[in-house]
């Protein structure tokens, strides 16, 4: 049970004599509100909800009792009697829309919106995560980065995936020649025939192509099938996420691009819904489109003009292994053509080098780690590739004119 007690910033005035209230003016001692959050804490949709909850119940001086479970899918028999206060639940899931379906007590529900309003839950408010945006947002994005085509991997159709077949529908108003994949459901079992299946159809698609995928989990799909397939990640297949999840950015080599979902909004504004309605405010019916925070730019979807098949190997190969001290005989070896060769490919595409290259992919990790994180500088250099700490100080004072110490501090405009 986690519990949020406001507390009060005014001070009583200090007096030498006993201060007696009238019977009258006493307020009366009232418990703190009893709310459940139907969600599946495991998931970071579900997580910031939760989150955005949170921050509101700490802006307000209403006093909430709440009743969280890491996953209450599996504790759902019964909910409906439950002796609390409210409910805020996740409405994507319908099998908790059919547990509450007898209860009596307010409910606010959360969830995906519909391009049909007759798909909302009847009379009760709703939050929605404005599916057409988050789409829309992709979409725009991969076709300002010059992609002619654009496509989207989805999820299998199953009740309670209504949220990926709306993403669909906004894709296919968006995008109407687009193609769409789904794919099967991956499991330990069916990981190997789902890469396989996954990496047929990207190899079907023209090239360059920018792909939606419609989570995270699955934009991480389309960069280990790439990397199977040997299809660089972004001249040929540029991919944008859904979720913005740390946990999958931290699983990908290559930093994957994400729409941020409004879920810190989408929670705040569930719990002022739902104290108002313990306040006796009608909300039957409300509904309330969330739309996304922004799109979190990285490496997977910065498509650039196209280059000659060894530049763009090699390219792609630096952005994998960049950062664990590969050199450029194995850039060339993984290429497939001699060192001299692919320098010379580098001079007449990029006007650099191969060295150059990859000090330019260290030094952009090491200039991300110093801003986003509290490392040593010892365990920067280590992550970004550089073979001593003075050897990375020695690259910041050349290429930026700024100690890793100083660029950390803001000593000069961040880039």
């Amino acid at each position: 049970m986690v519990s949020f007690l406001a507390q009060s910033t005014s001070e009583k005035p200090l007096s030498t004599q006993p201060v007696k209230q009238a019977p009258s003016a006493r307020r009366p001692q009232r418990r703190p509100h009893r709310i459940a959050l139907l969600f599946n804490a495991n998931k970071i949709y579900d997580r910031e909800i939760i989150a955005g909850i949170g921050g509101y119940l700490r802006s307000t001086r209403e006093e909430w009792d709440l009743l969280v479970e890491e996953d209450f899918r599996a504790r759902l028999a019964g909910i409906a009697q439950w002796q609390g206060d409210g409910f805020i639940a996740d409405y994507d899931d319908p099998s908790i829309g059919e547990a509450l379906a007898g209860t009596t007590l307010p409910v606010v529900a959360v969830g995906g919106s519909y391009a049909d309003a007759s798909s909302y839950p009847k009379g009760m408010p709703y939050v929605a995560t404005d599916n057409f945006l988050l789409v829309k947002l992709a979409h725009d994005h991969l076709v300002e980065a010059g992609l002619p085509r654009i496509a989207l991997y989805s999820v299998p159709p199953a009740a309670g995936n209504r949220w990926a077949q709306e993403r669909e529908k906004a894709f296919a108003q968006l995008a109407p020649q687009g193609r769409i994949y789904c794919g099967i459901q991956t499991s330990v079992v069916q990981w190997n025939s789902a890469i396989k299946h996954l990496v047929e159809w990207i190899l079907s698609l023209p090239k360059p192509v920018g792909i939606i995928a419609i989570t995270d989990a699955r934009a991480r799909h389309l960069m280990h099938a790439c990397m199977v397939a040997d299809v660089a990640v972004p001249e040929q297949v540029a991919i944008v996420g859904i979720d913005n999840d740390p946990l999958t950015q931290s699983l990908t080599r290559i930093g994957l691009s994400s729409v941020r979902q409004g879920t810190h909004e989408m929670g705040r504004t569930a719990a002022r819904l739902l104290h108002q309605m313990l306040h006796g405010t009608p909300m039957a019916g409300k509904r309330v489109l969330v739309p996304p925070a922004g799109l979190n730019a990285q490496a997977s979807s910065r498509h650039t003009r196209p280059f000659s098949a060894h530049v763009m190997k090699a390219r792609y190969y630096i952005r994998q292994y960049g950062c664990q001290g590969i050199k450029n005989e194995q850039v060339a070896e993984y290429v497939g053509v001699s060192r001299s060769t692919l320098e010379q490919c580098f001079r007449v595409e990029l006007g650099s080098t191969v060295h150059a290259a990859l000090l330019a992919h260290r030094l952009e990790l090491a200039q991300q780690l110093l801003r986003d994180t509290d490392l040593r500088a010892a365990e920067v250099a280590q992550r970004a590739g550089f073979t001593t700490l003075q050897y990375m100080y020695a690259v910041f004072k050349r290429e930026l004119g700024v100690t890793p110490a100083a660029y950390r501090r803001g000593a000069f405009p961040l880039p």
